[in-house]
Formats: structure tokens, sequence, C-alpha cells
């Protein structure tokens, strides 16, 4: 069995700036490093007699693993559990279903998700998966009502479709249905479906928990302290165990969370308001403007409308040209980063329902004036801008 930490646990009525910052700090006795040490051990000395304690890492954890999982479980408000990365911790919450149970999936997400679903779906039946348009209200509440599992992104990856999560939840536990939420691109810092009756949370902490794009890790925070249990096992028996320096590398960027959070929200509202104003702009959709469908919806849900968003420019050329000449934004596939990252979405599998000029921007720490500029010198350099009108014409519905 894992060894407890002997620290205490700060007051709940502590601000998140100061829980990010003092918790998962392990022993609080006098001569203790204030961090918790890396363990590079696989194997741990056994207790005479079959007594309680760290044995195998693989079984029995780190103290990384610990400290990382006492700060998300605090910042979720349930218990948690770390894995080895985020697709991981999304297969560990489908394994726990039955043979053939029935999945409800979003049409916009996560295209590692739709992979593993597809995979499932297709070795000999594990579930049956049911896609459906979350954007569409109707669409959703039918689907519902004929599931094991609705899963939900929200924000969606890259469309920014933003689902009402305690509609759903209400409705699915009415039908017996579970209800997971991926709320990486929200963070739990923005969005907390526990809260909202959700009943497992999935993070790719990769992303903005880490916040510097030199990590994989994964986590899942449960309602119930059985599902926990259940999900240790799935994570000793599939081997999906994250390494000690990636739980390291993981707390000491969820310190800053916060911090680099606020600059990159603030620095998305103001680019995602210039990018509207373009004359070489279709479509911006950004949670925080108040033209998006969802915006009340947002609004209502969410302490803030987070730090990626998507616009349009004319055809995938435009948009690759766009790639292509900027200098500060990195041309990369993540989010989530200190750094700000653009992509072009439809050029990845799986991605008919993207339009082809879409873009999806990771906005990062940089000076939102340093962005702009950046932003503006590509979209000028692609040749032969559509005009507003042309840009209108084309827009996506």
């Amino acid at each position: 069995m894992p060894v407890q930490h002997d620290g205490g646990t700060p007051d709940a009525g502590l601000r998140v700036e100061t829980r990010l910052a003092v918790l998962g700090r392990g022993s609080q006795q006098p001569g203790q490093p204030l961090n918790v040490p890396i363990v590079p051990a696989s194997n741990f000395r056994a207790a005479q007699g079959g007594a309680a304690g760290r044995e195998y890492a693989r079984d029995d954890g780190t103290p990384r693993w610990e400290a990382f999982e006492q700060l998300i479980a605090d910042l979720e408000g349930g218990p948690a559990v770390c894995f080895a990365s985020g697709m991981a911790a999304i297969a560990a919450v489908l394994e726990l279903l039955p043979v053939s149970a029935r999945v409800i999936a979003p049409r916009d997400s996560y295209t590692g998700l739709r992979t593993l679903l597809e995979d499932g779906a297709a070795a000999g039946g594990r579930w049956t998966v049911r896609t459906v348009d979350m954007a569409r209200d109707d669409e959703l509440a039918a689907a519902v009502r004929d599931a094991d599992l609705v899963w939900l992104e929200t924000p969606s990856n890259p469309l920014l479709e933003v689902v009402d999560v305690a509609e759903v939840a209400a409705a699915a536990g009415a039908a017996g249905a579970l209800v997971a939420v991926d709320n990486t691109f929200a963070t739990p810092l923005l969005q907390a479906p526990l809260r909202l009756g959700a009943d497992f949370v999935v993070h790719s902490a990769t992303k903005f928990i880490g916040g510097h794009s030199d990590l994989l890790l994964g986590a899942v925070v449960c309602r119930r302290p059985a599902d926990r249990a259940r999900l240790l096992r799935r994570r000793e028996v599939a081997g999906a165990t994250p390494g000690a320096l990636e739980c390291f590398l993981a707390l000491r960027g969820a310190r800053t969370l916060a911090l680099r959070l606020r600059q990159a929200q603030d620095s998305a509202g103001e680019l995602a308001r210039r990018l509207a104003a373009h004359p070489a702009v279709g479509r911006v959709r950004y949670p925080g403007l108040p033209d998006h469908p969802h915006h009340a919806r947002a609004a209502r849900q969410m302490r803030g409308f987070g730090a990626v968003l998507r616009f349009e420019v004319r055809d995938a050329d435009t948009a690759d040209a766009v790639c292509a000449h900027v200098q500060v934004i990195a041309r990369a596939t993540s989010v989530g980063g200190v750094e700000s990252t653009i992509e072009r979405r439809a050029e990845l599998p799986g991605q008919d329902h993207v339009p082809a000029g879409l873009l999806r921007l990771s906005v990062g720490c940089e000076h939102v004036e340093d962005l702009w500029a950046d932003l503006a010198t590509a979209l000028h350099a692609t040749a032969h801008p559509a005009s507003r009108q042309d840009m209108d014409a084309r827009r996506s519905p």
C-alpha cells in the first residue's frame, strides 16, 4: 500500500492560487524538503510479516504520483488517479464499462478519443458508439436516453462547442447512464464538472496543467471512491503508470497554472475580438465572444472562457500560408503551453466536419501585442485575401 504523506491538508477556504502553491508538498516535519523528492526507484524494501508498505512502484505508486493526485483531487473535488498520458486516462475510464456498453461520443472531439472508440467498436464489439452533434441539444437529449456512458468534451476540440454539463448529467442520471467530461481545455480553474453532476473528469495534464510542452501525463477524477479503486486496478494491470519525473514536472507546472491561464485567457479574448474585425478573417469562435452560440451557457457554467480560439480564412491554402508566415506563434499540434501554437485542423484524419480554412490557436504567455503583430503580418502576407463579403459567403454553418 502507498505510504501516506504526513503533511496536513490546507484549509478548504483557501483561494485556488494559494492551493496551487501549497498542496502536494508532502511532509511538514522540520528538516524535510519543501518539494516531494523524485524517487528513481521501481522496487522498495518489503516490510516484515506482510505489513502494509510500498513495495513495487507499478502497484503502490511513488510519492510524486500521490502529491500530484492530491493537488488534482483538491482542484476537481473528488479522488484522483494519474496515468502515463491523457490517452491512458481515457482508456482507463472506457475499460470500466461492461462489454457491449453503449457510448455516446461527441462528433467534435479529440482525435485520439475517436480512434480509441472506433477500434473498440471494431474489436468484437467491446462497446458500441453513437456519435452525436452535441451542438444540437435535441439530438443529444435523445441519445442520452439510450446510453451507458455519455462522453462530453466542453469546450470541444477544435470547434469550441460548449455543452450544458448539468443538464446532460441530470438526463443521464435519470436514464442510468454515466457521464465523463474531458476538462482539458477548461482546466479545473474554469470548470468543475463533478459539481455539475459528472461521474468522471479526464485531463490531459500534458497541456494546460503541465503548461510547458515537456511531458506526457493524464489524470482521472471520479465522484465515487469505489471508482478510484477500479481505476487504480486498471492502471496497475495495464501498466499505464506515469514516471516520477513527469509528475514532478506537472506538479511544478501546476504551481503557476492560475498565473499562466490568466495571461493566456486575457490575450485570447483580445485576439478573438481583433480577428473578428479583420477583413481577411471569416468566422471567429471563442466562448467569450457574445456572438458565440453558447456564450451565455459558457458564462453560466465556466469561471472564464479559456485560452483556445478558432478562426477561418478563405481556404486550406490560405490557412497553410498563415501557418507558414507566423514567426512568434509555433505551428504545432498541441495546446496549453506557455508558447502559442497554431494548426489547420482539417489536415488531420477524421476531421471531415471541420472547415478546410479553420485555424485553431492556442494562446500562450507572450505579450498580446507581439502575438497580434505576428498574426496581422501573416494575414497580410497571404495572397489576395478574400473580401469581407466573400468571407461571409464562405462561412461554415
